[in-house]
Order: C-alpha cells, then structure tokens, then sequence
C-alpha cells in the first residue's frame, strides 16, 4: 500500500443513536450519530408490517388493480 493515503483508523469509534443505544466499532470516524439503529428501525421491532396510509393510497392502488389480480388467477 502506499504511505500517506489512506485515512486514520479508530478501532474505538462509537455510534450513537437517536434513541439513545451506542455501539462501539472501528471506522474511519471517532465518533459517527445516526438517527435509526437496530433498536429503533420499524423492520427490527416488529412495527414493519404496519401499513401507513397517507391519503388513501393504499385504497386507491388496491382498488386499482383488483379487477387484474382476480383476471391472473
């Protein structure tokens, strides 16, 4: 490799959260805050499956493509 080039390690970087977890890894960061981890994201909690209707969207796709999905069966 070549001198010179690369960024500094931190074997001890931390992550912190939104939600309050912190994780200790390396990176090329001391110190990296995210807004989402593990602990917090919808698809790890379980709340993933949860359908968010904004509008009626959801109604108006489903109705949409009703009569095709009866048709493809």
């Amino acid at each position: 490799m070549k001198e010179a080039i690369h960024p500094k390690y931190y074997p001890d970087a931390t992550i912190s959260c939104a939600c309050g977890a912190v994780y200790n890894t390396g990176s090329t960061k001391k110190a990296v805050r995210v807004e989402i981890c593990a602990k917090c994201h919808p698809f790890f909690t379980g709340q993933g499956m949860r359908i968010v209707d904004a509008g009626g969207r959801v109604d108006r796709f489903r109705k949409k493509y009703a009569k095709s999905a009866k048709t493809v069966q």
